[in-house]
This record gives C-alpha cells, sequence and structure tokens, in this order.
C-alpha cells in the first residue's frame, strides 16, 4: 500500500513519522444513481485517528452531495462520480481544519467537546489547544457523533501491567549478564571488610549517616563467601538484610549509641554536641510508627502536633482544592503528614470506616494529586490507623482499599507493591495483610483477566 506524508505542508519531509495510505476511489452504477466509493477511507481515517463517517460527511458537505458510511461493511460513498485528486484536496482541507494542531502542525490530537458544545483539537506534543471553527457544517455532525475514548480503564490497567512486565524481564537480562569471575569475588569481599569497619568507626562517631544502616555485617560476608566457595558458577552475592524490622533494629542500636554519647558529652564542647544532635534529628526524620520507635521521644509530640493542625484547618472549612497547599505549609516528614491527615481525617471512626473514606476521599485524592508516588504514603497510613484503631476498623481494610480504588485514588501496582513490603517486613503475621489479600488477590485476578481480553 503507497503511503505519503499527512498534510500537504510536509510531503517533501523523507523523514516525517506521520503517515497515511494514497487514496484510492472506484466510480459505481451510472445515470441517477452513480456513486464514487472512497475504497480505502477506513485505512485513511485510521491514519488520521478519526472515525471514517466523519470524513465522507465532509466530502458530502462540501460537495453538496449525500454520503453515506456503512459501520458494518466500512463503505464510504458519495452520490455523483468525482475523481480522486478532487477528494484528495478535499480531505488536506479536512486534515487542517480538524486533524492537525493550529499551533505546531502536528496530526496527534484529540477532539474535546465543552460544556458549551464548543469543539476543540488538544494536541498531545505541544499541548496547545486549538478551537475549530463553528461555522462549519460538519460541526453539528461531530456534536452529535462525538468521538469515543480512546482507552477506557481496563486498557489503562493491561498496559501498566505489561509495562511492569516489560521492566521485570529486563532486570532479568541484565542479572544474567552480570557473572562476576573469581578477581571480582576476592576484590567483593575485601571491599565487604573495608565498608564494615568504615561502618563500625562511623557508627562510633555517632554520624547517623545511612550507610551505618545499609552496610551489611563482617558474619554476613564470611556466610555469602563460604556459600560462594561450595558453589560452581563463582559468582558473589552479599548485600545488606533490607527488610524493615532488620533496618528499624539498626535504627534503635544506632540511637543507643548517640544518646549514650550525649551523655559522655561535656556542656563545654558545643562543637560536638551539635553533631550528636544533628545526628539524633537524622534518625527522627525515619517515618516509623510511635509504637514501634520508642527511642524518638519526640515522635509523638510532633505527630499530636500535625493531628491538631489538620483538624485546624478542617474546621476552618478548606475544600479538597486547598487541601495540598494546606499539606505543603505543615512541617514533618511527608509520611508523618500524611498519617496525621488520614488521623485527623478519621479520628474516633469505628463501625463504617469504608464509607466515611468514601464520603472524604475527595481529600485523599487531592492529597495524591501531585505525585503519585504519595499513594504509598496513604497506604502506610492507613496501615497506622487501622492496626492502632480497633478490630472493627481493621476488618474494613479491604473495603477501604475497594472504595479507593473505585475513585482512582489509588492504582493497583502501589497497592500491590505496598502488600507485598509488609509481608515481606516484619509484621507479617498483622491482622491487615489477612484482612487485604482477598481484595489484592482479585485486583491480580482482575488484571490478568483484563490483559486476556
Amino acid at each position: 500500500m503507497a503511503l505519503q506524508n499527512i498534510g500537504a505542508s510536509n510531503s517533501d519531509d523523507a523523514f516525517y513519522r506521520y503517515k497515511m495510505p494514497k487514496m484510492i476511489t472506484k466510480i459505481e452504477g451510472r445515470g441517477n444513481g452513480i456513486k464514487t466509493n472512497i475504497v480505502n477511507m477506513v485505512d485513511i481515517a485510521k491514519a488520521l485517528a478519526r472515525p471514517p463517517s466523519y470524513t465522507t460527511k465532509y466530502f458530502g458537505c462540501e460537495l453538496g452531495a449525500q454520503s453515506k458510511f456503512d459501520e458494518k461493511t466500512g463503505v464510504s460513498l458519495v452520490n455523483g462520480a468525482h475523481d480522486t485528486a478532487k477528494l484528495a484536496g478535499l480531505l488536506e482541507n479536512f486534515i487542517k481544519k480538524y486533524v492537525q494542531c493550529y499551533g505546531c502542525g502536528n496530526p496527534e490530537t484529540d477532539i474535546l467537546i465543552t460544556k458549551n458544545q464548543m469543539i476543540q483539537l488538544k494536541c498531545a506534543a505541544c499541548g496547545f489547544v486549538s478551537d475549530v471553527d463553528m461555522r462549519d457544517k460538519l460541526t453539528t455532525f461531530i456534536l452529535k457523533n462525538p468521538p469515543e475514548s480512546k482507552k477506557g480503564s481496563k486498557e489503562k490497567k493491561a498496559m501498566r501491567r505489561a509495562e511492569k512486565e516489560r521492566l521485570k524481564e529486563g532486570e532479568a537480562a541484565d542479572m544474567e549478564q552480570k557473572k562476576p569471575k573469581k578477581e571480582v569475588k576476592k576484590k567483593g569481599s575485601s571491599v565487604a571488610k573495608d565498608v564494615h569497619t568504615k561502618a563500625s568507626s562511623t557508627k562510633k562517631k555517632a554520624s547517623g549517616s545511612d550507610e551505618d544502616r545499609t552496610s551489611p555485617t563482617l558474619s554476613q560476608v564470611d556466610e555469602k563467601e563460604e556459600a560462594d566457595e561450595e558453589d560452581d558458577d563463582d559468582g558473589i552475592q552479599w548485600h545488606a538484610d533490607t527488610s524493615l524490622e532488620a533496618a528499624r533494629q539498626r535504627i534503635q542500636e544506632q540511637l543507643n549509641d548517640v544518646t549514650a554519647d550525649m551523655v559522655m558529652l561535656s556542656t563545654d564542647d558545643p562543637k560536638k554536641l551539635k553533631v550528636a544532635n544533628k545526628a539524633i534529628d537524622s534518625l527522627k526524620s525515619v517515618p516509623l510508627p510511635p509504637e514501634e520507635n520508642p527511642k524518638i521521644e519526640n515522635w509523638n509530640s510532633t505527630h499530636d502536633r500535625l493531628v491538631e493542625e489538620v483538624k485546624a484547618n478542617l474546621k476552618k472549612g478548606i475544600t479538597a482544592k486547598q487541601f495540598p497547599s494546606i499539606l505543603e505549609s505543615l512541617s514533618g516528614s511527608a509520611q508523618e503528614i500524611m498519617t496525621a491527615l488520614f488521623e485527623a481525617l478519621f479520628d474516633g471512626v469505628e463501625k463504617g470506616f469504608a464509607k466515611e473514606v468514601a464520603k472524604k476521599r475527595s481529600y485523599l485524592a487531592a492529597a495524591v494529586a501531585q505525585n503519585e508516588a504519595s499513594q504509598l504514603l496513604i497506604l502506610r497510613a492507613i496501615e497506622a490507623f487501622s492496626t492502632k484503631s480497633t478490630s472493627a476498623a481493621l476488618k474494613e481494610v479491604a473495603l477501604v482499599l475497594k472504595a479507593l480504588y473505585d475513585a482512582d485514588v489509588l492504582e493497583e501496582r502501589y497497592m500491590v507493591q505496598w502488600y507485598q513490603e509488609g509481608l515481606a517486613g516484619g509484621n507479617k503475621d498483622s491482622l491487615i495483610w489477612k484482612n487485604a489479600r482477598p481484595f489484592i488477590d482479585w485486583l491480580q485476578s482482575a488484571e490478568s483477566e483484563s490483559e486476556e481480553e
């Protein structure tokens, strides 16, 4: 099939990426029943991302003749005998008016119909919104037959799932290509020991850095080396225990050392005292619930302060649109603010927890509107609130997740990630994971079914 560039102004560009088939016409009948059949109208309309009924109707309006497109057979007919060149010229006019962006000329646009029954073209390349001349006869037909939405929610979810699968396959391929040899093994073991030495020395200085919390212990490295010697692959695989429980344990150990050093510090040495205070502040920034981080005494006071501030703003009657600016004005980590927000919204709620979440979903949607990663913060806030509240709220966790999922506040990828992280953490036996499991299973099965469809 012969192809040509979309738009007459791009006809000489050999590297233009947007193309469409050349028009093919056929004269049928004779006498008063003579008609022109645009044989490949469906393919042309598909390349232009417009319904073929639009182009067929445009030919009829411009030629003053009756035109008809059969949706079942895909046949496009215009009364009268019309040559291909004339119809191709009319098609170019259609492209300029209803396909190409008025700003950049890109044909990758979508037709929008406003509340005032005005037709606009939104460009996917530059974002420019073009206003179509409503005096054209075709606009009436478009208003009566608006274009269908391109992709439903199920198709978007299936595409996201396929994208995740491709990313996993790419990571697996990268791991297979990295096959270290014996020299790398020896070098890696020495580097591991050096890292451990640095971690222990830094811990004594009470710096509270991330290197202390993530460095593998010497015993872990030795166990990896013994396992590698028995293996025939000669590969080295050593890493720190990155589970949530191990991270918490390391943070608490470091905090104990830091507080012990502060006791030994003299008030005449302000430099050392400043370093120790800085280490304490860095450890306090870790978003852990208060019952699982008892060493940080100011957590409760910070949490209570944030809850009271959010409640005070809610009493003022702020709307969901004003909520992001209110959250930005609060001082604290992102997780602390989100946990305080959730508790302020649903404080005292026991039975009917899911219904209350559905009523106030607009506030939660506003909290994650600017950053999708905030969905994980909301999920962790739900976890903290449910485990802290009565068993009645804990039983409705699945209903809460379903309500936020149906309202497009939470996406399935973040919910699955949160659930998997929870099972891998230290509180995997918590009832929240048992109660959330039916919904997560349904979510994953629904994705697979939509992908198969």
